[in-house]
């Protein structure tokens, strides 16, 4: 059988998988050793505090034709920053990036990714057809709703990005909060391959992990999306009207010379009004804190070591 002869990168995140990291790298090794007369695998370690490093390194030491490398995170960085250090990495004409290690898709589905790549596609995203979470499925209906990109984005297992893609990402943003977003964004083809869960995910997600998911999903739809825009904008027409009806409430109990109290209906307008005047603050300074970081954060990841291991 011919071998692909683009050189391939994988790319996969690491966040304390002892029990599952090793079947995953020898049936991805094994399928990229198939089919691919060149490769290499990138571990990125965040800060795992299990045994993931040893059995990273059991694996390695079967691996012969191609190169096994781990980056080490300084410290806890989350998915984006831990798989833009790998992508920055890697050499391949084509990286697949694996954000997780958990399979529940035929690993024919990897080598599809590739072959649909060459017919004119920069990504190629893998999406299963499963049953999502009422959170991802909420944020990723408002973000495709508000963001107005030409590609939807959506719950992905793995993808395949060329270097075009990867050269083209880094030129609009090196900074990278969300790459979903920018990936939506660049100007290429992209296009998605729905399977078939083959076993339901039972594993529990790292507490840390799943915080900073629920944080990038915040600044990602304020970032990428108009949601804060369009809700600070009907927060304040509401304020106005409200203050509207205040007002000829008061004039027509001045006139009527009708008796109020007043003072319920004051509060009650002095309460919203400064909750919502507070609650505009908050989103302006949400916006004002990403620019911040955006603009004058020099370090985008910080890491340890690169360890060889083959």
């Amino acid at each position: 059988m011919n071998k692909e002869k683009n050189f391939i990168s994988a790319v996969v995140y690491v966040r304390n998988n002892e029990k599952i990291i090793k079947d995953f790298a020898l049936k991805l090794n094994k399928v990229l050793e198939e089919k691919f007369l060149k490769y290499e695998i990138i571990f990125v370690n965040d800060e795992s505090i299990d045994n993931s490093l040893n059995e990273i390194k059991e694996f390695a030491k079967n691996v012969n034709n191609a190169t096994v490398s781990v980056i080490n995170m300084s410290y806890y960085q989350g998915l984006e920053l831990s798989m833009n250090a790998g992508v920055d990495l890697a050499i391949g004409d084509f990286v697949y990036e694996f954000d997780s290690v958990y399979i529940d898709y035929n690993l024919d589905l990897i080598f599809e990714t590739y072959l649909k790549s060459l017919e004119g596609y920069d990504i190629v995203n893998t999406s299963s057809k499963g049953k999502r979470k009422k959170s991802s499925t909420l944020f990723y209906k408002l973000f495709n709703k508000f963001s107005n990109y030409q590609y939807k984005i959506d719950t992905e297992t793995f993808r395949i990005v060329s270097r075009r893609a990867i050269n083209r990402m880094n030129a609009m943003n090196k900074t990278i909060p969300y790459r979903k977003a920018i990936q939506a964004n660049c100007g290429l083809k992209i296009t998605s391959i729905y399977y078939k869960q083959t076993k339901t995910n039972n594993l529990k997600i790292d507490k840390q992990l799943k915080r900073e998911r629920g944080k990038n999903a915040f600044d990602a739809l304020i970032l990428f999306t108009d949601v804060s825009y369009k809700a600070t904008i009907i927060l304040t027409m509401i304020m106005f009207l409200f203050s509207i009806f205040v007002s000829i409430y008061t004039l027509v109990t001045f006139f009527t010379k009708q008796t109020v109290e007043g003072w319920a209906s004051t509060m009650l307008f002095m309460s919203f009004g400064f909750t919502g005047v507070f609650l505009i603050y908050a989103i302006i300074i949400k916006y004002l804190s990403l620019i911040l970081n955006l603009i004058f954060k020099k370090t985008n990841y910080l890491i340890e070591s690169i360890d060889k291991l083959n």
